[in-house]
């Protein structure tokens, strides 16, 4: 993937930068693989905001993702690499050889006319779907279960990836693109190679306007709000929040606060915490 850079020619485009697009080879999705996409945009099932800063966008379908690769020993061929509104990674389409059609995250250098399997006996090559025990050290990975059986919860993004560093009896250890460094049970599937579109944590918005696109609404500053609105309210003129810490509307300490549980069920597999 590359980036294109725009001109100034408006404030809007001063700082904008987008993809080229130029993996994409279709701009049509496949149908049978499209469902209705109700968005709550922040609202709950009585209509009130319990999310801030959501609403509008561009009203976009939900593509179905495979993410459990459970079609094994049945080879699928990449048909088509598309764009999807609801994730900033690519995606493939996969005719199998029964003739069922499914959708994959889009794993780099992943070309059209590929042939991609799962199993526990398949090839290491990229978009292969192998339980963690078969994988060998050192291989990146994506999509990986936490359950076995449930599908791929983690790496997903667009540009990650895990490596895997070590086995040790019913558990393989993987540094995650976050630094962590936990255990996870061999008998999880996870898919080789790196996710596409690297460069997406490089593009620039640019406007307010294109955010707003994505049903992101404007956040405003609690410094500049009323006491009665903010805990860091009020003042004379452009006065500081007046408290130790920054704290939330709701007067929760904010910036840098740990909110993990400190008893979840997950802490014996962290081996390393991240950054």
């Amino acid at each position: 993937m590359t980036i294109r850079l725009y001109k100034a020619y408006t404030p809007g485009t001063r700082n904008r930068t987008v993809s080229t697009f130029k993996e994409i080879t279709t701009k049509k999705p496949e149908k049978s693989l499209l469902i209705h996409k109700h968005r709550m945009k922040g609202h709950n099932n009585q209509g009130v905001i319990t999310t801030r800063h959501k609403g509008g966008g561009h009203k976009k379908k939900y593509r179905i993702i495979d993410f459990k690769r459970n079609k094994l020993n049945i080879q699928g061929k990449v048909v088509s690499i598309e764009y999807d509104p609801n994730r900033n990674a690519r995606i493939a389409l996969l005719h199998y050889t029964d003739g069922e059609k499914r959708y994959i995250l889009y794993p780099r250098s992943l070309q059209i006319g590929d042939i991609i399997n799962s199993g526990p006996n398949v090839n290491i090559e990229v978009g292969n779907s192998l339980p963690l025990s078969k994988i060998p050290l050192g291989t990146a990975v994506h999509n990986i279960e936490i359950t076995p059986g449930k599908g791929g919860q983690i790496v997903r993004a667009a540009g990650t990836y895990a490596q895997i560093v070590a086995k040790d009896g019913n558990f393989i250890t993987l540094k995650l693109p976050s630094s962590e460094v936990r255990t996870i049970n061999k008998k999880c599937y996870a898919t080789i190679g790196q996710i596409g579109n690297i460069d997406a944590s490089n593009i620039t918005i640019g406007k307010a306007g294109r955010n707003r696109w994505l049903g992101k609404k404007p956040t405003v500053r609690g410094v500049v709000m009323n006491p009665v609105d903010h805990p860091h309210g009020g003042g004379e003129g452009r006065s500081p929040i007046g408290r130790k810490h920054p704290v939330t509307p709701w007067g929760k300490p904010a910036l840098g606060i740990k909110t993990r549980q400190k008893k979840k069920y997950s802490n014996r597999h962290i081996l390393r915490r991240r950054k």
